[in-house]
Formats: C-alpha cells, sequence, structure tokens
C-alpha cells in the first residue's frame, strides 16, 4: 500500500504555520550591509570552508597554504553554487504564491517574503564572488549559468523541483550548524555570510515542506510516478554540475599553485574535490534524516528503489 496516499491536504493547520512563518520573517529581517558585511573583507591568512566540508585533510601531502587556497577556492564555488539554485528556488516560489492569491493570503505573504530572502541572497552570493575574486589568482570559471539551470530544472514537475528544494535546504541547516559554526579557525566573514543564509533557510524548509506536500496531495498515482523520474533526472544534472565544476577548480588549483603535483596528487586532488562536492550539495541532503522521512512518505517502496539505485553511484564515490 502507498502511505503517500493518506497524506493531509492543506488544512487550517497550516494557516497557522504560515502566519507563525510571516511573523517570524518580519522578526528576522536583514540586510547585507547594514548587518552582515559591515564594510568588512575576507581575511585570506584563514581557511573559507571547514575540512569537514572540503575534505582537504584527506590530502596529507598539501602544504598548509596549500590546504588554505584550496579551502578557499572551494568556498568560493560554494557560495556560487548557493547563488545558482537560488535562481530557479526564487522562480518557483514566486509560482507557488500565484496558487494562494484568491485564498490565503499570509501562505501568499509567507511565499514572497521566501522568495524575496533568496534574490537578497542571490546578490549577496554575487557581491562576495567579487570581493574574492580580487584575491584569489585569475582563472577561476563557473561552469554553469544560473539562468539556463533554472529554466531546466523549472521545466520538471512541482513535485520534484519543491522536493530538490526541500533537499537543499536541510543540508543547509546541518552545514552551518554541524560544520561551519563551530570552527574557530574559518574567516570570519565567511562564517557570517553563511550564519545569516541560514538563518532564512530554516524557516524556509517549513515552507518547502508545506509546498510539497500540497503538491503531492494533487497528483495521481501515474503523475507522482513520473515526478519522481522527475526527481531522479534532476540529481544527475546537478551530478553533471559538480563533476564540471569540481574539474575545473581541481584544474585551477593545481595551476595556481606554487609547485607541481605529482600524476598520484593530482588524481587525489580531483577525486577529493568532487567527492566533497558530492557530499556538500548531494549526498549529506539525501542522508538528512527528516528529508529520508518526507520522501519515503511521498513515495511507494518501488519508487523509493528507484531513487536509491540512481543514487548509487554518487553515494558510493
Amino acid at each position: 500500500m502507498n502511505t503517500a496516499a493518506t497524506l493531509p491536504r492543506p488544512d487550517s493547520g497550516n494557516a497557522v504555520r504560515y502566519a507563525q512563518l510571516v511573523r517570524s520573517s518580519k522578526k528576522a529581517e536583514w540586510q547585507i550591509d547594514r548587518d552582515l558585511l559591515q564594510d568588512r573583507s575576507f581575511d585570506f591568512s584563514r581557511k573559507f570552508l571547514p575540512d569537514g566540508l572540503s575534505h582537504i585533510d584527506r590530502l596529507t601531502f598539501l602544504g598548509a597554504d596549500e590546504a588554505r587556497l584550496l579551502s578557499q577556492i572551494q568556498g568560493r564555488t560554494y557560495a556560487y553554487i548557493f547563488g545558482l539554485v537560488e535562481r530557479f528556488i526564487s522562480a518557483k516560489m514566486l509560482d507557488q504564491g500565484r496558487a494562494h492569491v484568491f485564498d490565503d493570503q499570509l501562505a501568499l505573504e509567507a511565499l514572497v517574503r521566501f522568495s524575496n530572502d533568496e534574490i537578497k541572497h542571490q546578490e549577496l552570493f554575487r557581491r562576495i564572488e567579487t570581493m574574492m575574486g580580487t584575491r584569489l589568482p585569475a582563472g577561476y570559471r563557473q561552469v554553469a549559468d544560473p539562468n539556463d539551470v533554472a529554466r531546466a530544472v523549472l521545466a520538471a514537475s512541482t513535485w520534484a523541483v519543491l522536493a530538490l528544494t526541500c533537499h537543499i535546504e536541510l543540508f543547509v541547516q546541518t552545514h552551518y550548524v554541524q560544520s561551519i559554526a563551530p570552527r574557530e579557525e574559518l574567516c570570519p566573514l565567511f562564517k557570517d555570510v553563511f550564519k545569516f543564509h541560514w538563518k532564512d533557510e530554516s524557516r524556509h524548509v517549513v515552507l518547502d515542506e508545506l509546498e510539497w506536500e500540497a503538491e503531492h496531495a494533487k497528483l495521481s498515482p501515474a503523475e507522482r510516478d513520473q515526478a519522481v523520474n522527475d526527481l531522479i533526472t534532476l540529481v544527475a544534472a546537478v551530478d553533471a554540475i559538480l563533476q564540471a565544476q569540481s574539474a575545473s577548480d581541481a584544474d585551477y588549483f593545481i595551476g595556481s599553485a606554487s609547485r607541481s603535483f605529482s600524476v598520484d596528487e593530482t588524481a587525489q586532488i580531483n577525486a577529493c574535490v568532487l567527492s566533497a562536492y558530492r557530499w556538500q550539495y548531494i549526498i549529506s541532503g539525501v542522508q538528512h534524516p527528516h528529508f529520508g522521512r518526507l520522501l519515503a512518505r511521498m513515495t511507494t517502496p518501488a519508487q523509493m528503489s528507484r531513487v536509491q539505485t540512481a543514487l548509487a553511484p554518487i553515494m558510493g564515490h
């Protein structure tokens, strides 16, 4: 029996949750310059991304300066990829808001605020990209255009896009709380960028879940089955971007380092960066307990098996 068919439709209880999210959003509003940047700059004498996310500690042959540079390159890409995915997330949430135009105005406001937050995050990530680019070596490359990615993602079913969005915003919580916040050795401004990002995403993930469940309740079994296929396709597309960006970043690091690396060391660097990016943007979300519960509720055992089979090459990398 498919337990997903017993999921409740949105009700007055959800209206209360939307209202709570609007109040929370108003209370927690922040501005990029006034509250976060405050004319500060990045400290390039420190690492940006912690080893728990970058996996750089696995490259035991790197010197301290080399490890720091690779951490900063990964940190730059970490911000770039978030800006990239938020392009389609903001657009999708505007679409979701339209569905509430003639019913729950608080749901509409919550989703408009969500989209506004994502637009603010995109501006933030564009600005810090410029700040990082002035200090890091020339030659860094972004492999995917955010608008092209957004168009491709938004062509998929709403169920799949909301599932992917929920997955992303759950791992944001884990990354900041478990890996970034506790590390005193990291650049303070880099930490604060993701502290403020985390503050917003902790609200957004509640909206993701509400909207995903509501969309699920509307679909027929056949539509749900196709939506699962769409989700598998989206994850594969994300992985393709990560493979391309990791290869580009590894080449950029190797070309920027003050020494040459052996064939074996070069292979290790490439494997490490790809492993880190897959961990950051796919595996850590897939393994999030709450995402696992949600996906299990909204799929049949056969559908879940298809997802797991598709993920196996990534999870086992």
